[in-house]
Formats: C-alpha cells, sequence, structure tokens
C-alpha cells in the first residue's frame, strides 16, 4: 500500500511533517546545541533508545515519548519513519553527535522507503569532544575515532585500523571500548597500539560523560591495558608528543609560544 504524503497547515503555510535526526550531546542539557533543542521543542513526537529518552524526557514533558531497547536500531529508524509519514514532527534523538557512530546514517538509508517525508540532520557533541574537554586538549592535532565494538565490523579490521594510527602517530579517540561480552577488547586494542606506540603514551578516560557520576582519570599505555571500563566510557590515547600540563591532557599543536620553559 502506497504511503500518503500528510502536510499540515501552520500559521495559513501548509508544510510536510518532517524527521529530524538529532544529536543530543553527552547528556546533560546545557550541553545540547541550541539547534537541538528548538528541533525537538518543534517536534510532537521524539523517538529513540531508552536510556536517552531517559536524559530528555524532563526537559520536554509534554511530548510523546516512543522507546527500542538496544539492539533494535532499524526498527526504532522505522518507527521514527511512520510518526512522520503520518502527519507528526518527529525527532529520533542520539548521544552525541547524530552522525558519529548514531542514527544519521541509518535513517538516510531507510529514507529511501520514505520518499515523502523531508529528513533534517541535526548535529551534536560528539563524546571526542565533549569528553576531550573533561580532560583537558588531547585532541589538538590530527586524531582518529575508533569503535571497538564488533557488532559491525570484524574485529581483524578494527585491529588494522588501530596498527595503522598508531603507527601514523594520531592521537586515538576509542568508542565503546568494553561491554559485558566484550570484557578484553581495551586490552587486546593497547596490545595493537603497544606495536607503534611507546608503554609512557599518555591516555586518559572519561565515564559517564555530561552526567551524573562524571570521572576522568589519567593513564600510560601500559596502565591502560589493566584498566576495566564500559559502553559509558571514552579512551583518549595521546600522540608522541602528547603530555600532562598541571593535571591536563594535552596535545601540543606546534604553535611556538615565548618565554615557554
Amino acid at each position: 500500500m502506497a504511503l500518503r504524503w500528510h502536510s499540515r497547515n501552520r500559521n495559513g503555510v501548509l508544510y510536510l511533517s518532517k524527521l529530524y535526526v538529532v544529536g543530543i550531546g553527552p547528556g546533560n542539557y546545557e550541553e545540547m546545541t541550541l539547534r537541538a533543542v528548538r528541533a525537538l521543542e518543534q517536534c510532537q513526537v521524539i523517538v529513540g533508545y531508552t536510556v536517552y529518552v531517559d536524559l530528555v524526557k524532563r526537559h520536554f514533558p509534554d511530548k510523546e515519548f516512543l522507546t527500542t531497547p538496544m539492539r533494535q536500531e532499524v526498527e526504532r529508524c522505522r518507527l521514527a519513519f511512520s510518526q512522520a509519514a503520518a502527519g507528526k514532527d518527529t525527532a529520533m534523538i542520539c548521544s552525541g553527535d547524530a552522525g558519529v557512530y548514531g542514527m544519521g546514517g541509518v535513517i538516510l538509508e531507510i529514507g529511501v522507503d520514505y520518499p515523502q517525508v523531508p529528513v533534517e540532520i541535526v548535529p551534536g557533541v560528539t563524546a571526542a569532544l565533549s569528553g576531550g574537554a573533561v580532560l583537558g586538549a588531547p585532541l589538538m592535532h590530527d586524531f582518529a575515532v575508533i569503535s571497538l565494538s564488533d557488532l559491525m565490523t570484524p574485529w581483524a579490521q578494527i585491529e588494522a585500523r588501530l596498527e595503522a594510527a598508531a603507527k601514523a602517530d594520531f592521537s586515538i579517540c576509542l568508542y565503546n571500548p568494553s561491554s559485558k561480552k566484550r570484557g578484553d577488547y581495551l586490552q587486546k586494542a593497547c596490545e595493537a597500539l603497544l606495536k607503534y606506540r611507546s608503554e609512557d603514551t599518555v591516555c586518559g578516560t572519561v565515564s559517564n560523560i555530561g552526567r551524573e557520576g562524571e570521572c576522568r582519570k589519567l593513564y600510560t599505555l601500559k596502565e591502560l591495558k589493566q584498566v576495566q571500563t564500559d559502553m559509558f566510557t571514552t579512551v583518549f590515547v595521546g600522540n608522541s608528543e602528547t603530555k600532562i600540563i598541571n593535571g591536563d591532557m594535552v596535545t601540543p599543536r606546534g604553535y611556538q609560544i615565548e618565554g615557554k620553559k
């Protein structure tokens, strides 16, 4: 059955119901962008993973919220499209940025089945940036972002990317460092990095970025290999120039600073 093209009248102007894909940042309302807040205020329905919906629910009490659990991303996206196709402005929310391990790409892929629904991607602050700010300035120079989750990418490919980034001396930000089923993946990642990096490489972790219980810690790469993390932790591995300055993790950009000792 063909889907109908829904439009509504607002202030005398006909417009199509839209699907917004909104990056909500690390979780704290104050760290959402103004554009993200305005998009959510515009929508009648907010769809998301249960944990993310719980982060925003109290700030938008008049909205209809629809959730799905983990591992039901495709179903969640189709649910959002069905709401927009039915004539409701709808937001699909993602933590961090919608285009960095979020739902932005999935929505655009599925969107070919819903040509009557306009889609707008609303960027947010991803964990590499918000977590980096908590640690100091670890990503001041070229850097790579790598997810250690092998649900979508084979471990052999992840390992190859880790080694390539380490060999090229990138600062590295690791998402999804471990889970109950992947308890040793950060250890395996450190072993791959140590093929090209010194054991004394400055590293850091930030847990629960922008949420209750936020915690940052600094390590050497040798120490990081023994650290237990979870899916709510972001890991930072410095390059060969990264250092600790007054307790902050800093990767120099290369500026010549007069009077510097």
